[in-house]
């Protein structure tokens, strides 16, 4: 990583985490922080490192990756701007639980685990922020540990598809996911192969659930998608 100039409390407010602070505070931790712009494709959190920072995604994506022994990629979620992640290891000390890899370039400020402790203590509201967002990823985690033990690589691929059209918005029963996602990644977070990945792609497409449109996937029907997910979840149509 790479020293930045966007030293700024302005630059803070574009997290919500930090949402309704006051200048002072904002600017306190402006201070407090080191800031780093890191490359396309660099690590940007490595599961080595023990310092307990918690990292602010000012600009730019990243994803929250690990590999196991024999080099093999998981995946676990993607972040946008705004976004934090490192908190778990601050909070309770112990080692990184992931790698964090930047998807396109990056600025990042990072605040030491002493310091975001204390403001956990100062500011309630910025405590009880991170408990809910802990206590969606178990969610989010739990549901995913069920779809891999349950659900057969196609049904896994309709929920991991179902689930980024949410992310990238749905109108008018489409979703636009731009650019297309890798095949080898959507492998990586639904823990099978790429060519897996192709050969069900290419089947949806044939069926006319998903369209290429340049450099951007359309999923074509995503009230289909849900209910074909939802049927092999046993959750109500």
């Amino acid at each position: 990583m790479t020293p930045s100039p966007h030293r700024s409390s302005l630059a803070l407010r574009k997290i919500p985490l930090l949402e309704g602070l006051s200048d002072r505070r904002l600017e306190l931790l402006a201070q407090a922080c080191r800031w780093h712009s890191v490359a396309a494709r660099k690590p940007l959190l490595l599961r080595t490192q023990d310092d307990g920072e918690v990292y602010f995604l000012v600009s730019g994506r990243a994803r929250i990756t690990t590999y196991s022994a024999n080099g093999r990629q998981v995946t676990f979620r993607d972040c946008g701007e705004g976004e934090h992640f490192g908190d778990i290891a601050a909070i309770d000390g112990g080692p990184r639980s992931a790698d964090v890899l930047t998807l396109e370039p990056c600025v990042v400020a990072s605040l030491d685990r002493t310091a975001f402790m204390r403001l956990l203590r100062e500011e309630p509201l910025v405590a009880e922020r991170v408990m809910r967002r802990l206590t969606q990823l178990v969610r989010q985690l739990s549901e995913r540990v069920i779809d891999l033990s349950t659900l057969g690589v196609q049904n896994r691929l309709h929920a991991e598809l179902l689930r980024m059209a949410h992310a990238a918005g749905i109108a008018g029963n489409r979703a636009r996911l731009e650019p297309a996602p890798r095949h080898a990644e959507l492998a990586s977070q639904i823990s099978t192969n790429r060519e897996q990945v192709t050969r069900e792609l290419n089947v949806l497409v044939r069926e006319g659930l998903l369209a290429k449109e340049g450099r951007a996937l359309i999923v074509t029907d995503a009230e289909r998608l849900a209910r074909m997910v939802a049927e092999v979840r046993g959750e109500p149509g």
